[in-house]
């Protein structure tokens, strides 16, 4: 407990008493463009602790988004350009059971089969993949825990995802041809009061039978 609450003590700091703001937003600057996140502390206590360690760290400066399925997702933060794993703390235990949805545009923990297994990788959400969230506490209905979402540059998120893939690296598939780099992840210290919901609307998307995992993961479903 008392390092959640040093990390969210050092995101106060960046937020003026003049700002509307209640959440940590962090900005994420790609070769492609930026994006900015607001997180949910509230609803996902560990996990936005857990994010916000990897950033404070600069664990994502200079990794990738290695997996992207247009109309699906896109998932970057284990591994270098030259597809090196980037080591990890120790995993945290799934907040999926949180209220928030895997809707487009949200931010949520990439894992493997094991629901408590989620450690630095990420992804955001392309549409609303319903299937991804928690049903129930099986290892099969667990869900993804969805922990943020973008407030700004869902047009870099969608740009990615419609990049062309091949197989790279340890993958055989859904990796961009062009490497798509993270250069930096940093907490906001200047944020706009409009944290309005994205509004742009999309329809639920059919099932999606890969599901987002992280090195030497299974896919289930």
């Amino acid at each position: 407990m008392k390092t959640l609450r040093l990390i969210f003590l050092a995101a106060g700091i960046f937020f003026s008493a003049g700002t509307h703001a209640a959440n940590p937003q962090v900005t994420m600057r790609t070769n492609l463009g930026d994006m900015v996140f607001e997180l949910f502390p509230d609803k996902a206590p560990k996990t936005v602790a857990n994010f916000l360690q990897y950033v404070n760290d600069g664990h994502y400066k200079g990794t990738l988004f290695h997996r992207t399925i247009n109309k699906f997702m896109i998932q970057g933060g284990g591994f270098t350009p030259d597809y090196q794993y980037k080591p990890t703390h120790e995993p945290i235990s799934n907040e999926a059971d949180n209220g928030l949805r895997n809707e487009r545009g949200t931010l949520a923990m990439a894992r493997s089969y094991d629901p408590n297994s989620a450690t630095a990788q990420f992804f955001i959400n392309l549409d609303d993949n319903k299937y991804l969230n928690f049903h129930r506490p099986l290892p099969d209905y667990y869900g993804y825990c969805v922990f943020g979402k973008v407030v700004k540059g869902m047009d870099i998120v969608k740009k990615i995802g419609a990049a062309p893939t091949a197989a790279g690296g340890p993958f055989d598939a859904d990796v961009p041809i062009q490497p798509v780099i993270i250069e930096e992840v940093a907490l906001v210290t200047e944020i706009s009061t409009d944290n309005s919901r994205i509004a742009e609307s999309v329809e639920p998307v059919k099932p999606h039978k890969k599901t987002p995992k992280s090195k030497k993961e299974k896919t289930h479903g």
